[in-house]
């Protein structure tokens, strides 16, 4: 899966300023004002939203995160700050066991994920692409779900992903993306680029 690691918008305190009125530093200060939020994540997000008025939050997760970075809020087991998490969803005219079944065949997964990515999915299974990314299965169940571990060249460190297959009747199957832990902005906005162009191959695929 080739990721294009650049953010939508640059995270400066400039551009900052710019959409959300105030800079980094400034909203670093306005959250330290704040007892009522500022250990609190989703309802310090959700508060920078409601002010400022957004159409979406990249901004507003986007200060939180560099805030945790700022004040050094990290996960008391690795030391890294929570980070950013993304998700991509996608509903494809296909019933579970071949949506699954495309993740798992190595003739199918080449054709959508990459031409030579190589997966043994299982409890414990390793996967890797021609691009440099590899992982470890961390948890499969069978047309249900997959947890893996996701390293990739020049990342700050290794993250999460988990999959989920739902069966959505009249042989649909909802697809549902959730990866964690991504440090920084760039990373996350290439990975978010890069799932929906998989997950757009796959749907082309499997409803062919």
């Amino acid at each position: 899966m080739n990721i294009d690691c650049t953010a939508d918008f640059p995270v400066t305190d400039a551009e900052c300023k710019k959409v959300t009125g105030r800079t980094l530093t400034q909203w670093f200060s306005v959250i330290d004002e704040r007892d009522d939020l500022k250990s609190k994540r989703r309802d310090c997000i959700n508060w920078i939203y409601e002010d400022v008025g957004m159409t979406n939050v990249w901004w507003p997760t986007t200060i939180w995160v560099e805030y945790e970075r700022f004040k050094g809020i990290v996960n008391k087991k690795d030391g890294r700050i929570e980070g950013f998490n993304i998700c991509a969803t996608k509903t494809i005219n296909a019933p579970p066991a071949d949506v699954y079944a495309a993740w798992t065949t190595p003739a199918l997964l080449r054709k959508w994920f990459g031409s030579k990515s190589k997966a043994t999915v299982e409890n414990g299974g390793a996967f890797s692409d021609g691009d440099g990314n590899s992982g470890t299965f961390l948890r499969v169940r069978e047309k249900k779900d997959l947890r893996f571990t996701w390293i990739q060249p020049g990342a700050e460190a290794p993250t999460q992903v988990d999959v989920v297959f739902s069966d959505k009747g009249k042989n649909k199957t909802g697809l549902m993306l959730n990866h964690q832990r991504i440090q920084n902005r760039n990373e996350a906005d290439g990975l978010r680029r890069a799932w929906g162009e998989c997950f757009d191959r796959l749907k082309s695929l499997l409803e062919e």
